[in-house]
């Protein structure tokens, strides 16, 4: 009853925010209501632009002109009466390094795939045999996945023949407007280009004057994938790849796509807070997260262990500077932290490791994933390692419900080791799987 609440009100606050014009924003936790902040705010000159957290009403977005020092308004806004805490709205990314087209996206023998056609090469890449997904399909027919997983990141192509399906209608939060459709972030009529070329065509799913229906694309999120050659669109189709790589894994789960970020791959911490409540309110199972920012962010913790204590297995991406570091959400307590390994079960030299951020590994080179407009591509990167974890999140509960953050996090555990800068190691579905079922 409190999630339905919780959405009823999330959607009417965020159809009715204003959009913040300056460059100056605050997120604010506020427990004296929204009347006594927007007084203060009146005489700060700051605005309220939205409310972040639905229904609770304790959690807001302040803006200000940037003529005012930002460093002075947090000071300000954190000595009035009533404010929790406040902190910066950092920008957020979605992120790898392409070396070569994969022979399997070049595999287009049409096949089903759970009541759509995909192609071969989607299906039996390298990642699904490593991963040993025909293993824990063989010894476990019914694990292809349950109830719902949020992937917030740039949208999702609606009409991708595989994912049409599974996909509910989302949310926009960088346009406040119902729906996820992440081919919005394009007009009519541009070609999707990576690499100089756009991505190879799967027959009959799409508009053929579109799309080269021959070349084969690789998906470079880091630096190499854009749109007519624009940088706006550098991180195009990021959301409908890692949505595509859920449901390879778990492909009767049900998919909640949640658009915090631009085709740029930039995304505001408030409208990340914003998806994250409305994931909740949602009844989401699992959380998707193929992003992450480089600083603690307490909003950030406070709305991930919320979602923890609903029961939402929380799954994030470990970052792509390949470092020994801490980035967020990956680092956090409640969090699943993924990293990337190459075929060959090596760490990728792209992806962040250590013990402190990494709870298991999984395969981020050269997978093929779907791709906007109907296409096929393949990427690199732990953006794209995390939703083969997230999948197998849902893949549990499709097998002994509930499995709860807990029970997820050491049914996952269950990996293949490889040493402890990758936590438990590259992840094993038949083993996860069995242990869930045999508990652990």
């Amino acid at each position: 009853m409190l999630r339905r609440l919780l959405l009823a009100s999330f959607v009417a606050v965020a159809l009715g925010s204003v959009p913040a014009l300056a460059t100056d924003r605050v997120i604010v936790r506020f427990n004296l209501g929204l009347p006594a902040l927007q007084n203060d705010c009146a005489l700060l000159g700051c605005t309220i632009a939205e409310t972040l957290d639905g229904a609770t009403g304790s959690l807001f977005l302040v803006t200000a002109p940037d003529t005012l020092d930002l460093n002075q308004l947090l000071s300000a806004i954190l000595n009035l009466t009533g404010v929790v805490d406040a902190e910066v709205d950092q920008i957020a990314n979605v992120s790898g390094s392409a070396t070569s087209i994969p022979p399997a996206l070049n595999d287009n023998k049409a096949v089903q795939y759970y009541g759509a056609t995909v192609i071969d090469g989607y299906v039996h890449q390298p990642a699904t045999s490593i991963v040993r997904l025909s293993n824990m399909r063989d010894a476990f027919p019914n694990a292809t996945g349950a109830g719902i997983v949020a992937v917030i990141d740039t949208g999702v192509d609606p009409n991708h023949p595989a994912l049409k399906g599974v996909l509910l209608p989302g949310y926009d939060f960088t346009r406040n407007r119902a729906g996820a459709d992440e081919t919005a972030d394009v007009t009519l009529g541009q070609t999707p280009v990576v690499n100089g070329v756009p991505p190879t065509w799967v027959s009959g799913s799409g508009d053929s004057s579109d799309l080269d229906q021959s070349t084969a694309a690789v998906v470079d999120q880091s630096t190499a994938a854009v749109v007519d050659g624009n940088p706006q669109y550098g991180d195009f189709g990021h959301g409908t790849m890692v949505a595509g790589l859920v449901h390879l894994v778990a492909p009767t789960a049900r998919i909640l796509p949640l658009k915090a970020f631009k085709a740029d791959g930039t995304g505001y911490t408030s409208d990340i807070l914003r998806a994250i409540y409305y994931a909740i309110a949602s009844n989401t199972n699992v959380m998707n997260m193929s992003f992450n920012l480089t600083s603690y962010s307490t909003e950030l913790a406070i709305a991930v262990h919320t979602a923890t204590l609903t029961g939402i297995v929380s799954v994030a991406a470990a970052g792509n500077s390949g470092e020994k570091t801490l980035v967020y959400p990956a680092a956090l307590v409640d969090v699943i932290g993924v990293a990337s390994t190459n075929n060959h079960d090596q760490l990728s030299t792209f992806s962040n490791y250590g013990p402190q951020l990494v709870w298991v590994a999984a395969p981020g080179e050269g997978v093929i994933t779907t791709y906007p407009f109907g296409t096929w591509a393949a990427a690199w990167g732990t953006s794209f390692s995390t939703p083969l974890t997230s999948g197998l999140a849902s893949v549990l509960m499709s097998i002994n419900a509930p499995c709860g953050p807990y029970s997820a996090a050491q049914s996952i555990a269950h990996a293949k080791w490889i040493n402890y800068n990758l936590g438990h190691g590259r992840i094993d579905l038949y083993q996860a799987t069995e242990a869930w079922n045999s508990g652990y």
